[in-house]
């Protein structure tokens, strides 16, 4: 059910349709009052969660904004299939920010070594999309439960000229009022999924029987294991020679470049198994399964404050 009553008959939402409330508010929010948004689409489950709040909040009109993903060239096959048959259905339009056209131009330069990712340089791909098109309003998937920096920015994050993050500045937001104010070059943040949990995105998934990437579910794949991660075997992971590699049972539990992202040893090949296993998981997604986020204790809120996601 929707809904529950009371014993005076009054009516309460669940904890999912407050959630979904919520982030159409949002969502609604920013369409009144921002010029050029854009949303943030990976592929992955949150961003399909947020697509399918701009369906609900906008229907039967089309989505009034763009999609954009900023694609660093190594990312997985099957996510990147998904995306563009997702947007076809949808009919919206397609913004690809790449990080080769990046390192091509000499923009940016591609690490090398062990723990080499394009994870990081997203971040020139992104501002600069962001000024190319002139949006004002970019739409992120990020959830406070994923990470101590995520746990303390605000839902719509305000980024300076130069796209960067200020923790020790950010704007109060009481009582669902946000600042939407930004000067030209200015652009906020915005993130609907902010109070959700993983667990929250997969009843909703559930409910409202969403299409996933196959990689979200248990399927057999060649990895081997650094520092307690599963990494795939992929032309672009640099592997040594110590590092063995081996077949086994695995999902993942959030999508990125494949040179970051780990897998988990799994046998849910459905939704119901999937949220069991989550609900009796006590580490989160990134903290169990990204790379990136190990550099150094502040490894997110050090590239947030560059300007990325």
């Amino acid at each position: 059910m929707s809904q529950v009553s009371d014993a005076v008959g009054r009516y309460q939402l669940s904890q999912l349709d407050f959630l979904e409330a919520e982030a159409i508010f949002i969502m609604r929010e920013v369409a009144a009052e921002f010029e050029r948004p854009v949303l943030l689409f990976s592929g992955g489950k949150d961003s399909v969660v947020m697509l399918r709040i701009a369906e609900k909040a906008f229907w039967p009109a089309p989505i009034p904004f763009p999609v954009m993903h900023v694609d660093t060239g190594h990312n997985f096959p099957e996510v990147i299939e998904f995306r563009d048959k997702r947007v076809a259905e949808l009919g919206v339009r397609l913004v690809v920010a790449s990080v080769q056209d990046q390192i091509d131009a000499g923009k940016v330069v591609e690490p090398t070594g062990r723990w080499a990712s394009r994870n990081r340089l997203q971040t020139a791909a992104l501002l600069e999309a962001i000024e190319e098109n002139s949006f004002d309003a970019a739409f992120g998937g990020a959830r406070r439960d994923e990470e101590k920096a995520r746990a303390k920015e605000r839902v719509f994050s305000f980024r300076d000229e130069f796209g960067q993050w200020d923790p020790k500045n950010q704007r109060p937001e009481l009582w669902n009022l946000y600042n939407t104010r930004v000067n030209r070059g200015e652009n906020i943040r915005v993130f609907p999924l902010s109070n959700w949990t993983e667990l929250d995105v997969w009843h909703y998934i559930r409910r409202e029987e969403l299409d996933l990437p196959a990689i979200y579910f248990a399927h057999r794949r060649r990895v081997f294991e650094r520092d307690g991660i599963l990494l795939p075997d992929s032309p672009f992971v640099a592997r040594d020679e110590d590092e063995e590699l081996f077949e086994a049972s695995v999902r993942y539990r959030t999508v990125g470049d494949m040179t970051c992202t780990g897998a988990v040893l799994s046998t849910a090949t459905t939704l119901d198994e999937v949220i069991a296993e989550i609900a009796a998981t006590r580490i989160t997604e990134r903290g169990q399964t990204r790379a990136d986020d190990r550099s150094s204790e502040a490894a997110m809120e050090d590239r947030k404050r560059e300007g990325y996601f």
